[in-house]
């Protein structure tokens, strides 16, 4: 049983959470129903994560992968060989495309195909304008306005 959540109160009073809310609407959706390929997500540390998906039988030539913003689209296709006759055809090599919503600031640092396994390294970094600083206060009246402030880094 779905029950539908009502945001609006939270858009009163709040600015540029759309993105949040409109995750949260979305997340009780129901999805395609298509669970293949079967992946892993993996926390490594405070801001570094991993994305394993079992991909056997696709080469690299077969898998890419797009970073949009906010998205990482994987996507894989085999090519067709017409000139094989099967027998028995049970290996799923279907067109397939995996879409995982990113935070803000998470970047992929790397792929690779081990294995069988498209294993994608993935860290969430905060630009250092957007990093917390410390605001020096002024206390000086008469010789700057107590207006302007100093900025500078937070010391550890």
């Amino acid at each position: 049983m779905r029950t539908n959540l009502d945001f609006s109160p939270f858009y009163r009073s709040s600015i540029g959470f759309d993105r949040i809310f409109n995750l949260l609407e979305n997340a009780g959706a129901p999805q395609n129903g298509d669970n293949w390929p079967p992946y892993d997500i993996v926390k490594l540390g405070e801001d570094a994560y991993r994305i394993v998906i079992a991909v056997a039988g696709f080469g690299e030539n077969e898998l890419t992968i797009t970073h949009e913003p906010n998205m990482l689209v994987i996507n894989g296709a085999k090519s067709e060989d017409t000139e094989l006759q099967y027998l028995h055809h049970g290996l799923a090599l279907r067109p397939f495309a995996r879409r995982f919503e990113l935070a803000d600031h998470v970047t992929v640092t790397g792929a690779r195909l081990e294995n069988g396994l498209l294993v994608v390294d993935l860290k969430k970094e905060i630009p250092e304008e957007m990093k917390p600083r410390r605001i020096a206060i002024n206390t000086d009246a008469v010789k700057k306005p107590a207006s302007k402030r100093i900025e500078g880094n937070v010391a550890a």
